[in-house]
């Protein structure tokens, strides 16, 4: 296992991130920790103070909408293992996590002893899931077209579905990105190709149907 490894905590609430920080002290010797409250400052901490070795991402934060964090990530760090800490205990989501490639999914009500070895084994290069969590059972074949799709998505293009998901026009994603809307409507064209589909509507639709935090987004033509 890394000595001194360089870990990124990326959680909105406080006690949560310090929960985190005594079990990853207790799991690395000399560790180096990170810690975020929102995707902006987790892009920053990756993109300007070099890669991590370990990010311990929640699927429910600032700038994160479901699994658009972790496809931001994979997309954007292919090479930085990911495992996800969440109160989300369904077995589709923590599944769903697994294939869109998290080395690991860990409850946030696992115990301080089972999140220490859980680190450690994902550090090692082993994927760890709750050890009740049946992986083999493969996703219906609507589920599986879709994940594929969304995972051929750039860091960026994600981060526009994010946000055409939260119901935010092209002139709002423009700056919010700072970029021009034309590149904006670049990448919604893009979208809507490599999802298959005719309408930012439909491409919210298409995303939403993997994981429940997706519903109710608001849509706007």
């Amino acid at each position: 296992m890394l000595q001194n490894a360089r870990i990124v905590i990326a959680d909105d609430h406080p006690l949560v991130r310090g929960a985190l920080r005594e079990a990853v002290s207790g799991a690395v010797a000399g560790a180096e920790i990170v810690e975020c409250g929102d995707l902006n400052q987790l892009t920053t901490a990756l993109d300007e103070s070099g890669e991590a070795d370990l990010v311990l991402l929640d699927l429910a934060m600032p700038g994160v909408r479901g699994f658009s964090g972790l496809l931001y990530l994979r997309a954007q760090h292919p090479d930085v293992p990911v495992v996800v800490v969440s109160g989300n205990e369904d077995r589709d989501v923590i599944r769903r996590c697994i294939d869109f490639g998290a080395s690991g999914y860990v409850p946030k009500t696992t115990d301080i002893v089972g999140m220490r070895q859980a680190f450690r084994d994902i550090l090692d290069g082993k994927t760890w899931t709750p050890p009740d969590v049946d992986l083999s059972t493969p996703a219906d074949k609507d589920t599986t077209d879709i994940m594929r799709r969304l995972a051929t998505l750039t860091p960026q293009q994600v981060r526009v579905l994010m946000m055409l998901s939260e119901g935010l026009l092209n002139k709002q994603i423009a700056y919010e990105l700072s970029v021009s809307e034309a590149t904006v409507k670049a990448h919604v064209s893009a979208i809507l190709q490599k999802l298959d589909v005719d309408s930012r509507t439909q491409a919210v639709i298409a995303a939403s149907k993997i994981e429940g935090n997706w519903h109710g987004a608001k849509i706007t033509e």
